[in-house]
């Protein structure tokens, strides 16, 4: 049982064998709060691994599958079939799982970006779903308490009209051609654009601070501006980006993101200016945010602080404040969330789960992006694309 004593949903897999760093954080937070159990997967699109990553996770013999349309047709064909799968593999492998399982009514758990094109990611939302089956899209840094505090501050008018917005997501695991070594795991195929797509580090962490400053404003992105960048010789997609968008009702934003910018190791963080106030919020310290009202002293925001309702509800939080929730807590609240949704109990969670829409968007940011920065940085409109 879960910890609100509700049933497990049955959950599968597809990627996230031996090895794979982001199928063990899905994982994770599909336990924390109890709310799945997973009991099959197409874990590698390598036999032997698949084989060897599901036993090691106990799935029972015949519950490894090695393709994932063979784990669609069997699983939609069992009495005790899996209800959701996660979609855990490079980008290029997103769209057809996600397909297969939402038309045998299953219900999908994808990562970001939703697919490698914007032509895909606009099929994917066409299709009509078997069995009212649901998509979430894991953008996991919106499960942050205090991101969530940040938006209710921006709906409440807190910020009174945004004017400015910045969002950075600077890495450097890839200052080194470490894509030609072999030395760094996901390296080779978030540079390759036959897998990643056309995006390198916009597609990978760009795509997550546009999604968080998205998910905190509100506002509708109307164009941008872009240099994409690829420093390493040799290397075929971009690893630093710089970006500025324009938004409905005239506020303006910059976007960095960089996999080159040494002695940075995951430093996500985003600043929303308004003509009354600004916030200001890192995830590498995720548990405090600062809010300031123009012409009053800044205060700081702690999770469970006496004006952080939002953040310190419990349905966004687990431990009492000043034991710090992090990365994978957020991702568990998506899960965790995403199962009162499949539950039909999911009214309260309406517009903060990260959705097809969300991702559709996505891609067009990413395209509208590349095609500005091949115009030399002309303004693109996203609706252009």
């Amino acid at each position: 049982m879960a910890e609100n004593g509700a049933r497990r949903i049955r959950l599968g897999m597809v990627g996230g064998g031996k090895g794979a760093f982001i199928g063990y954080v899905h994982r994770v937070a599909s336990r924390i709060d109890g709310d799945y159990e997973l009991v099959a997967g197409a874990l590698s699109s390598r036999p032997e691994v698949a084989q060897e990553s599901g036993r090691n996770l106990g799935l029972a013999p015949d519950r490894i599958y090695t393709s994932f349309e063979d784990m669609a047709r069997a699983e939609a064909a069992r009495p005790d079939g899996i209800e959701a799968v996660s979609i855990v593999t490079p980008n290029h492998l997103h769209f057809a799982p996600a397909k297969a399982f939402l038309e045998a009514g299953i219900h999908v758990i994808c990562d970001k970006p939703i697919t490698s094109t914007l032509e895909d990611a606009r099929k994917l939302a066409e299709i009509k779903p078997a069995n009212g089956a649901k998509f979430l899209l894991t953008h996991n840094y919106t499960g942050y308490p205090l991101i969530r505090q940040a938006r209710e501050l921006v709906e409440s008018g807190a910020l009174g009209t945004i004017r400015v917005i910045q969002a950075e997501y600077p890495q450097d695991w890839l200052t080194e051609p470490v894509e030609q070594s072999g030395t760094a795991p996901g390296a080779e195929w978030r540079t390759d654009p036959e897998r990643s797509g056309a995006g390198g580090a916009i597609g990978d962490i760009g795509t997550h601070a546009y999604n968080l400053l998205r998910f905190v404003t509100g506002l509708k992105t109307e164009a941008v501006s872009a240099d994409l960048t690829s420093f390493v010789p040799g290397r075929k997609l971009d690893d630093n980006v710089h970006i500025m968008l324009r938004f409905a009702g005239g506020a303006r934003g910059m976007l960095w993101a960089s996999q080159v910018a040494v002695g940075n190791e995951n430093g996500l963080q985003l600043r929303v200016y308004g003509d009354k106030g600004g916030l200001e919020w890192r995830q590498d310290n995720p548990n405090y945010m600062w809010f300031s009202e123009f012409g009053k002293p800044r205060q700081l925001l702690t999770r469970g602080g006496a004006i952080s309702q939002v953040a310190a509800s419990t349905m966004n939080v687990r431990i009492p404040s000043g034991h710090p929730e992090g990365y994978l807590e957020a991702f568990a609240t998506l899960y965790s969330q995403f199962a009162e949704v499949i539950r039909g109990n999911g009214e309260a969670y309406e517009g903060l789960l990260p959705s097809l829409a969300d991702g559709v968007e996505g891609m067009q940011f990413i395209t509208a992006s590349v095609q500005s920065s091949r115009n030399d940085g002309k303004w693109t409109k996203l609706s252009d694309v």
